[in-house]
């Protein structure tokens, strides 16, 4: 036996670990890399953007011609917070269910990938950083309407409506609304009717953009015992009560007329109109029996409420006098 040859004495074979060695310490990485994701993941990241589209624009309507940085990141990070929160517990509340749609399947809890109790604890303590953060960088009510909304969403909407009613969304949808009463307390310290026409523009528009997707995954809400309207009413019936919400939350942007300028009513004009005219073409695609794409008004719906808060943005920022100055002085 040469000695130079044995592999276990030295040589260059000592120091290169062995095929085996270097998949598991791959796999290993990649686990401890996907862990944080599905964290991240729990707090739906996409379903968050709306957060930035209400606050942002109501803040700087509140503090009109004005713009803080420091506090609209702040409120921003607060709020963002309460809503990964909200999030993860409904994740938690609805792990049962995500595993049997199809939509829903590969959510982090559906597929195991954190465990149940560590995704609670999760949760409550986004909740409690953003109560804490907001009360610190803005003030109590934000930090008081942030902890409203986690209760509301947990337990009112997804513990008690969504597997109860039809009407789960219309009265659940409040939820997604908070952002906009957060942001203007933020500013003022307080509650103005600007801030509630903006909740209502929010609260009308939840109903048909999610109905629209309640329509394309009707199967899979069936399927988990989940009773959307699409899943108990005709198409008609929804394409019907679409068309009325989406007129409802049209006719509520323009509440704030009074509040803003010639920028933002052109915008809420023209973008009301458009989104009317796709709320009407779905129905009466349905009420003539043609092959309708509800997925395209629950895409679209998004674009519309973020083009008339951008308009929003822009009108108050810009800080012109606003059409209740001019017509009533």
């Amino acid at each position: 036996m040469r000695i130079g040859h044995d592999p276990g004495v030295g040589g260059a074979h000592d120091s290169a670990p062995a095929p085996a060695d270097r998949v598991l310490g791959s796999a290993k990485l990649a686990r401890i890399a996907r862990r944080p994701l599905a964290y991240l993941a729990l707090t739906k990241p996409r379903v968050i953007e709306l957060l930035l589209v209400a606050t942002i624009p109501t803040m700087l309507l509140a503090d009109r011609g004005q713009v803080d940085i420091r506090l609209i990141l702040a409120t921003l990070f607060g709020g963002w917070m309460g809503a990964a929160s909200a999030n993860t517990l409904n994740c938690v509340a609805d792990a049962d269910i995500d595993k049997v749609m199809k939509r829903t399947a590969k959510r982090p809890l559906a597929r195991a990938a954190v465990p149940t109790s560590h995704a609670f604890v999760f949760g409550v303590a986004l909740g409690i950083g953003s109560f804490a953060w907001l009360w610190w960088q803005a003030n109590l009510l934000s930090g008081l309407l942030v902890v409203a909304t986690i209760l509301f969403y947990v337990f009112v909407y997804t513990l008690g409506l969504k597997r109860r009613t039809a009407q789960n969304v219309v009265w659940g949808g409040a939820a997604g609304c908070m952002p906009a009463l957060v942001g203007w307390s933020a500013v003022t310290g307080d509650i103005g009717w600007p801030a509630l026409a903006l909740f209502g523009v929010i609260f009308f528009w939840t109903p048909p953009h999610t109905w629209a997707l309640a329509m394309r995954y009707k199967e899979d809400y069936r399927a988990a015992g989940v009773p959307m309207l699409p899943v108990v009413a005709t198409e008609q019936a929804v394409t019907k009560q679409i068309v009325i919400y989406t007129w409802l939350t049209v006719l509520t942007t323009l509440a704030l007329v009074p509040a803003t300028g010639v920028i933002y009513t052109a915008v809420a004009l023209v973008a009301g109109a458009w989104f009317l005219l796709m709320a009407h073409q779905l129905y009466s695609g349905v009420r003539r029996g043609e092959s309708v794409k509800p997925l395209r008004l629950f895409l679209q719906s998004n674009n519309y409420l973020a083009v008339v808060f951008c308009g929003l943005a822009v009108d108050s920022v810009l800080g012109w006098t606003t059409l209740g100055e001019v017509f009533f002085g």
